[in-house]
């Protein structure tokens, strides 16, 4: 395993005139932020969504295109939120892009979004999932052993060790930037020794077969015309972005980058760049354990890969490596979703208490608090995969919307300083929003329960906005 990389000796991010304010600090470097992102994107995903890509996408050939089409399309956003972020290198990243290109109250629906059901239900089930995977090696903490149950929700060791690891994370980042970036860059390597093990043992003493890559006589389009062609990739890419997703959360500690201006960027790119080549590493190991149709057919596709190159018993040791990657994740989540709500609370649209930066910690560690007592209620609930499916769509809205929102500051604002400026402006941050906005109408039409359910818990906010708006106003009055 590499060795964890020292953090830079840790800079106020802001000054402020008076002297006394507490402020954030920038310790985190290129590296640092690099890995964030890249832990942020690796969960659980790329252990599952081979069944689902596979299915439409038989053919060796278009299972791979897939996978380098979702780096390449996350690109084509990560190079208009580039721009963005060196515009705007303060601690909230989307939400002060929404609230500059649109005003407060659509920034404040992004914002209410994450806290309600994105960032929260993501660290909610990845600390589950985390105990979930470490439960098929130790059985003490299995989801078998049910405690009690709720409302029909079974409460599992699974769900207790998940609430465990959501306080464990919480007090990490609140006492320090530093321990929470070193918790994170620890488990991250953790996560990627053990995913090159596996791909380098794979093909170095696996049982597997060449055999599998090729396409045995049949066309590459397997007989499709354009229309099922391109309908088929649309469907391989819906898995595709789900396990893309992540690159956004750099953009919400860019307060505390070292050089935000030229890192947050930077990271962007490379870190997106490293999880690609990452996922098709994975894929072709997958591929050289089992053929397409075979994987088509297993959920849980590590495992049955695992079991097929090396033994069943390999089994027990990839649900740790699982393990260990929703843990990075949940690590990332949590570090990145308080600097988001911090910003709310300073713009006097959120709890007043999550706008106050720890004196002696330089945290926002009532807004950490906040968000790890909320993901445990999520917990509880065991409704956070569910809540989550609702609100999908809008996220992919959010980064279409933020996307647009570039265009609109390049007319209304083009005095502020651009130290990175788009690549490929205007026409890949275009295809990115014809994409994500087709991708958005097409969840309306063909899922419109969860587009209901997610546009009503987006817009139960708007009350909450209105009485926090007032009572700033008052407090700012009085």
């Amino acid at each position: 395993m590499e060795p964890v990389p020292v953090l830079p000796v840790e800079t106020p991010a802001n000054s402020e005139s008076d002297g006394h304010k507490p402020t954030l600090v920038r310790g985190l470097g290129l590296l640092d932020s690099v890995l964030l992102l890249v832990s942020g994107i690796i969960g659980s995903s790329i252990f599952l969504t081979a069944k689902d890509i596979a299915g439409p996408l038989p053919q060796p050939v278009l299972f791979l295109l897939v996978w380098v089409l979702g780096a390449l399309i996350s690109l084509c956003a990560c190079f208009a939120f580039a721009e963005l972020g060196s515009m705007f290198p303060d601690s909230g990243g989307q939400y002060i892009y929404l609230r500059e290109a649109y005003g407060d109250l659509i920034a404040f629906l992004y914002g209410w979004m994450l806290f309600a059901v994105a960032n929260g239900g993501s660290i909610a089930a990845l600390s589950v999932a985390s105990a979930a995977y470490l439960g098929q090696v130790v059985p003490f903490v299995s989801q078998e052993h049910v405690l009690f149950t709720v409302l029909g929700v079974a409460f599992t060791r699974a769900h207790l060790l998940g609430l465990l690891l959501i306080a464990i994370l919480t007090f990490v980042n609140v006492v320090g930037l530093r321990w929470g970036a070193l918790l994170q860059n620890v488990s991250t390597w953790t996560k990627f020794a053990a995913m090159s093990s596996f791909v380098v043992l794979g093909f170095a003493i696996g049982k597997g077969h060449w055999s599998n890559f090729q396409s045995h006589g049949l066309p590459v389009t397997s007989g499709m015309g354009p229309m099922q062609l391109f309908s088929a990739l649309g469907v391989g890419l819906i898995a595709v972005f789900w396990a893309y997703d992540g690159w956004v959360y750099i953009t919400w500690v860019a307060g505390e980058v070292k050089e935000p201006r030229r890192n947050v960027p930077l990271a962007m790119v490379l870190g997106v760049v490293v999880v690609g080549i990452i996922y098709i590493a994975m894929n072709l190991t997958y591929m050289y354990a089992l053929p397409l149709s075979e994987i088509a057919k297993h959920e849980t596709i590590a495992h049955a890969s695992a079991a097929v190159l090396f033994s069943p018993h390999a089994a027990g040791l990839l649900s740790l490596m699982i393990a260990v990657s929703c843990f990075s994740a949940a690590a990332t989540c949590t570090l990145s979703g308080g600097r988001v709500y911090l910003a709310m609370a300073q713009d006097g649209v959120f709890f007043r208490r999550m706008a106050v930066i720890h004196p002696q910690w330089r945290t926002p560690a009532f807004s950490l608090i906040g968000q790890g007592i909320w993901a445990g209620v999520l917990t509880l609930s065991g409704r956070y995969d569910q809540l989550y499916t609702y609100v999908i769509f809008g996220m992919v809205l959010s980064y279409t919307l933020t996307v647009i929102g570039l265009f609109l500051l390049r007319w209304r604002r083009p005095d502020i300083p651009r130290p990175y400026r788009c690549t490929g402006y205007p026409w890949l941050p275009a295809i990115y929003i014809f994409i994500g906005a087709a991708w958005t109408l097409n969840t309306i039409i063909t899922r419109p329960h969860e587009a209901f359910w997610g546009t009503f818990i987006v817009l139960i906010g708007i009350p909450g906005y209105l009485y926090w708006k007032r009572s700033n106003r008052k407090a700012v009055s009085g």
